[in-house]
């Protein structure tokens, strides 16, 4: 299996991780063992639930559910404390980010909220290359559908 990192070289951008595809819209991609259909991201030899050491890209939904959350009050040097670390449920595919544009407390953070997929940027090389980094956003109840996560 091979992964490549899809710049964007029109707009001189960079993913910060190699699943995070920009173009032609933002969207994550995982890599799914084609024999029982479980999906990672990064790369796999083998896959942990079956031990097949087949996989194929797919596309991951870009709205889901939160699943599960903390707001983390301490971090390394540097780091803008507190934050929201969570975990969405996108049609089945969990995926691990940060959540941004909420204020980090129980009261605007809850589980089972919609958020949807969105892309920041990390900063700019010496060269102007910008690295572009994702978290999730809470959507409002009418951008998203949750029978449709779970079909």
């Amino acid at each position: 299996m091979t992964v490549t990192t899809e710049s964007n070289t029109e707009t001189g951008q960079i993913p910060l991780v190699d699943y995070l595809v920009l173009s032609p819209e933002p969207h994550l991609v995982a890599q799914q063992c084609t024999a029982c259909q479980q999906r990672y991201f990064d790369h796999r030899d083998a896959c942990a639930n079956c031990f097949a050491t087949d996989f194929e890209p797919v596309d991951v939904r870009n709205d889901g559910e939160l699943v599960a959350f903390t707001i983390v009050n301490y971090a390394r040097p540097g780091v803008p404390t507190p934050f929201v670390a969570g975990i969405v449920d996108c049609g089945g595919t969990w995926v691990r980010a940060n959540l941004r544009d909420v204020e980090p407390d129980a009261e605007h953070v809850q589980l089972g909220m919609p958020v949807g997929l969105t892309t920041y940027s990390l900063g700019r090389d010496s060269s102007g290359t910008e690295a572009v980094g994702y978290a999730y956003r809470p959507l409002d109840p009418t951008e998203f559908d949750p029978k449709e996560v779970h079909s």
